[in-house]
């Protein structure tokens, strides 16, 4: 009885935090779809630009080394400057 009720909880850990990380990866995905767009339409006098630029690199280097976590803040940061 004991373990079932520890596979079944171990099953029910490993299913939710599969979830967990799809969900980072597409926000890091929406949110450096949102950010090179903003970056397209930025004036090149804005002042920020040259660091939003940097962030959008440092969040698809993220994106490429699977650190949806991280790619998600800067693409977050970024935006908020971009705003």
């Amino acid at each position: 009885m004991k373990r079932t009720a520890l596979a079944g909880l171990f099953m029910s850990a490993v299913m939710l935090a599969s979830s967990v990380f799809a969900a980072d990866n597409n926000l890091c995905t929406s949110k450096l779809q949102e950010l090179e767009a903003k970056v397209n339409t930025l004036p090149a006098t804005s002042a920020n630009a040259p660091e939003i630029k940097r962030l959008l690199a440092s969040a698809k280097a993220s994106q490429a080394a699977k650190d949806d976590k991280k790619c998600a803040t800067e693409a977050t940061q970024a935006l908020s400057m971009a705003n």
